[in-house]
């Protein structure tokens, strides 16, 4: 009965690693402003992220300025776990907390940014390379909700 239990758990726990305990909804009251953005997809794979293992093992950043320096496969920009609703974008246009609604995907929040996501382009996250290859490249009217700080501006 313990083992059945204990084995429920786990299983039910890799199933659900996609899923947010708290989902993610707009700010209650506010207006979202439309945006016509270019979405792709990505996944914590080696080619999505750009990170290397070294001859031991461990994971790297492939390129660019910090290249050879650790990486934390999973992990956002902002130190959240990489998950369904994480979105990447340009935080200098977007900050960290932005909501989103895209059609075909659903909520999400910026969580992470990346090197080739420059401007009015976004990047959301799948469990897997194949799913986030079918999602493709895509343009979209994106309903965005700044967070507070960035709307009294």
């Amino acid at each position: 009965m313990l083992a059945g239990l204990a084995g429920l758990l786990v299983l039910g726990g890799c199933l659900m690693r996609d899923v947010r305990w708290a989902p993610v909804r707009p700010p209650s009251g506010a207006k979202p402003s439309m945006y016509r953005l270019e979405v792709t997809g990505y996944c914590p794979c080696e080619i999505c992220c750009g990170w290397t293992r070294t001859w031991y093992g461990k994971p790297v950043i492939a390129y660019g300025p910090n290249k050879g320096k650790p990486k934390a496969v999973g992990i956002t920009a902002s130190g959240a776990k990489a998950r369904r609703g994480t979105i990447a974008a340009d935080t200098s246009i977007f900050p960290f907390g932005t909501v989103m609604y895209v059609p075909g995907y659903g909520y999400g929040v910026v969580e992470d940014r990346g090197g080739a996501i420059k401007g009015y382009k976004i990047d959301l996250y799948f469990s897997s390379h194949q799913t986030a290859r079918e999602w493709g490249r895509v343009r979209r009217e994106v309903k965005v909700w700044l967070p507070p700080e960035q709307r009294r501006k």
